[in-house]
């Protein structure tokens, strides 16, 4: 069923462009992908003629329409999940996820997600993203990491949302307890990110292959001989980034259920208490604390904060005053 259609001349200025170039400056509601992806099926017409080839040239003075057919139901269930919204208007939400909580169904966790809870959310809010019904995952934080998390709510949204993180043109700060002391206790962290080649869950720092990854550093707080609060900037947003330096390094946070294998050496230097309440917390201790971004339509800078959760915040407080 056709909701709509975009309709327009090719001026002079726009002669012998590709057909999916000249149909995506006339009307940025829709992504260049899709916009190709429609006029594959036919629902593209110049001069009344059906076109189905996005790389032919318009010339001066052609008639152009390209129906945009009605969203289709996304086939997740929408479901009531409580959220803590620090922003939305028409085009995007910014939400404050807590840790627990899956960003997208897969295999193992296919409902009680962010997207199920987004889509009884906004409902009918949701214009449609490459024809479908859904919120837009721009990025995602692991499971068992919380904080900031922007999600785009128009497919317009999600494609200049989606180019700003891929040319690093977005400001994330994260905090995390780690074991140890870092050395410098300020610095940064390179090295090319990529699946392990002993066990294909875990990420690596790799020697061949992989994708470049820098992690700049901060300490906070030498919360105790052994533990220290930090503050992470990323350059690159790669998968486990953090988590993955961290433990290169020989610093894996708190609670990481992969890259932490072992016992660190260095708790022997705090008392047992302290010792096994890090090493008994349920999860990795990192949380997103800011996000800062350029909206997509408005222009105007954004930037949202998020405190240390609750979790991370009594754990610093059992290991600290004792100490």
């Amino acid at each position: 069923m056709i909701e709509s259609s975009i309709v327009a001349l090719v001026a002079k200025e726009n002669n012998n462009i590709r057909l999916d170039r000249f149909l995506a400056q006339t009307c940025d509601d829709y992504s260049r992908s899709r916009i190709k992806s429609l006029i594959e099926q036919g629902l593209c017409q110049r001069n009344h003629l059906i076109v189905r080839d996005p790389s032919i040239s318009v010339r001066e003075g052609d008639h152009i329409e390209l129906s945009i057919p009605k969203a289709k139901p996304y086939i997740v269930e929408a479901q009531h999940i409580a959220l803590d919204i620090l922003y939305e208007d028409h085009d995007l939400i910014v939400i404050n996820k807590p840790a627990g909580l899956v960003v997208h169904p897969a295999p193992g966790n296919e409902d009680g997600t962010l997207v199920n809870a987004l889509l009884a959310h906004c409902g009918d809010q949701l214009t449609g993203i490459g024809g479908e019904k859904r919120p837009g995952i721009v990025h995602r934080l692991d499971k068992d990491t919380s904080g900031i998390i922007v999600v785009a709510k128009t497919e317009q949204a999600l494609t200049k949302l989606s180019e700003d993180f891929a040319n690093r043109n977005i400001d994330r700060l994260y905090l995390a307890l780690c074991w140890g002391v870092l050395n410098p206790t300020n610095g940064s962290i390179e090295g090319n990110i990529g699946r392990d080649p002993y066990d294909r869950k875990r990420m690596a720092v790799v020697k061949r292959g992989g994708k470049f990854a820098r992690t700049h550093y901060k300490t906070l707080k030498i919360v105790n001989p052994a533990i220290s609060l930090i503050q992470c900037k990323l350059d690159t947003g790669r998968t486990h980034q953090i988590r993955v330096h961290l433990s290169k390094e020989g610093h894996p946070l708190v609670g990481d259920p992969v890259y932490l294998k072992r016992v660190p050496a260095i708790s022997k230097h705090i008392p047992q208490e302290q010792k096994n309440n890090a090493l008994d917390f349920p999860r990795q201790a990192l949380h997103a604390t800011l996000l800062g971004f350029t909206h997509p339509i408005t222009q105007q800078y954004l930037q949202f904060e998020s405190d240390l959760p609750p979790d991370m915040a009594e754990l610093m407080y059992k290991l600290y005053v004792n100490s």
